[in-house]
């Protein structure tokens, strides 16, 4: 079933090339329906969806019981046209970021996939991580149907779920590193354990604030603070959470840092220090601004895809 809504501030290809999902698939331009300039299929939370773009009207093709998991997905509530709005035009860097990646939207993603998926993206390329993703799901998650619902364990299917802590606890730590995880395979195996056995407990985190789910999360082997930022960002919708990456220490060195105002901040302290003063004003939305930055650089830089 298709249903179709004109959303504003709303661009598929953006948000598949912002680097919060990895699985975002674009469907070939000759598969697409009449109209549509873009298509994508998306799996998250073992569903599946195709959705479509012409201009502001977006078309999600699911089942009808779905509709309301998938706008919410999208963070269909949330003004970002009001967002863009409260940027201060005297920092012509972020106006400009804003207006480029007008369409990103904070995807409300699985916490577990994303514990998993940043993980994996320590020192990976975004291809990679795509790759390294999909044969975790392959491997070890359940099939889908192309209708978007679960299949038959010995069903032959083209999508699968990504896996749960159950069915990735299977994994021994070499499966892992058989996959090309690389030193992350070992982060990987230990918060599976952990997640089954109750130490991490996900819905407990599910609950906590920014703050507290930071905590939480970098106390477990291998999670660092960027990947709790991730984790806080797109799994938690913590949208005051700033990931800090390469990319973002790049443009907060070249754009926001002031060699007199910061000569004296220890380095350790340095970035938030900059993050509070630069993108505190947005009332919780910093992370929306880090999105908006962190797309902008990698296209001026040729770097999307």
């Amino acid at each position: 079933m298709t249903h179709t809504y004109e959303i504003s501030c709303f661009n598929l290809q953006q948000i598949a090339q912002s680097g919060q999902c990895f699985r975002m698939s674009p469907i070939p331009c000759d598969k697409l329906p009449e109209h549509a300039d873009s298509g994508y299929r998306i799996i998250s939370g073992g569903r599946l969806l195709s959705v479509f773009q012409n201009g502001f009207h977006v078309s999600f093709q699911c089942p009808k019981e779905d509709l309301d998991d998938w706008l919410a997905y999208f963070d269909w509530d949330l003004d970002y046209e009001n967002v863009i709005g409260s940027i201060d035009p005297k920092d012509t860097y972020l106006f400009a970021a804003a207006e480029a990646g007008q369409g990103i939207r904070i995807l409300r993603q699985d916490p577990w996939e994303m514990i998993i998926t940043f993980l994996i993206s320590q020192q990976k390329t975004i291809p990679k991580i795509r790759e390294l993703v999909e044969a975790l799901s392959r491997a070890y998650g359940s099939p889908i149907t192309a209708e978007g619902t679960s299949a038959s364990a010995n069903a032959a299917a083209a999508y699968y779920a990504f896996p749960t802590p159950e069915q990735l606890s299977q994994a021994g730590l070499d499966d892992l590193l058989a996959l090309k995880l690389g030193y992350r395979a070992k982060y990987i195996h230990r918060v599976c354990q952990d997640a089954v056995n109750g130490r991490l407990d996900l819905e407990k985190l599910k609950r906590m604030d920014y703050k507290d789910a930071m905590e939480y999360l970098t106390g477990f082997y291998g999670i660092g603070k960027k990947v709790a930022n991730c984790v806080c960002l797109f799994g938690l919708h913590h949208i005051d959470a700033f990931p800090v990456d390469t990319w973002i220490e790049k443009i907060l060195m070249e754009h926001y840092y002031q060699a007199k105002k910061y000569r004296r901040t220890p380095k350790a302290l340095l970035f938030d220090k900059i993050i509070k003063d630069s993108f505190g004003q947005y009332g919780g939305y910093a992370g929306i601004m880090q999105q908006y930055i962190f797309y902008y650089e990698r296209l001026r830089n040729g770097k999307l895809g």
